[in-house]
């Protein structure tokens, strides 16, 4: 399986392609480098992400995961960029509960492009299961935010 990494601020992700589409964002770098196009417009894009050049993602997505995750999947990339939702808005949106959504979250197979990060509970920001945790989520958030609020200036 092809795969490339990057070096961002929140450290070291590598992207996986299978069939002409990503499968994986991984946290760390791969040992096996391979540079399909594909994977070079994905790392362009997480790139132009983290510098605040664009703020959707157009990219071929194929995550494995059930029935059920891949409804959460399809509605964490519903949430706008710059914006939250909580683990409740979307089990009414996907089915579930507030906590099988936390788990199909921590099962995600390519975060920030399946944007888990956006996903908050109704009392804080709940959990992030990406290295680094609770500060990568802060992370994130802030640069969305930031970056949504100069859009909009």
């Amino acid at each position: 399986m092809p795969q490339l990494s990057l070096h961002t601020p929140v450290g070291p992700l590598t992207l996986s392609e299978e069939d002409g589409a990503i499968v994986s964002l991984d946290w760390g770098w791969g040992r096996d480098q391979q540079a399909t196009p594909l994977l070079i417009d994905g790392r362009d894009q997480l790139q132009a992400y983290f510098d605040g050049e664009i703020q959707d993602f157009d990219l071929p997505l194929a995550p494995a995961g059930t029935a059920y995750r891949q409804r959460v999947w399809s509605a964490l990339r519903a949430i706008p960029f710059g914006s939250t939702a909580s683990y409740a808005e979307i089990a009414r949106r996907a089915g579930g509960s507030p906590r099988s959504v936390g788990g199909a979250n921590g099962a995600n197979p390519i975060p920030i492009l399946i944007p888990c990060h956006r996903v908050v509970a109704t009392d804080g920001l709940g959990g992030y299961s990406g290295a680094g945790g609770l500060a990568t989520k802060r992370y994130l958030l802030a640069l969305e935010q930031r970056q949504a609020r100069q859009s909009a200036a």
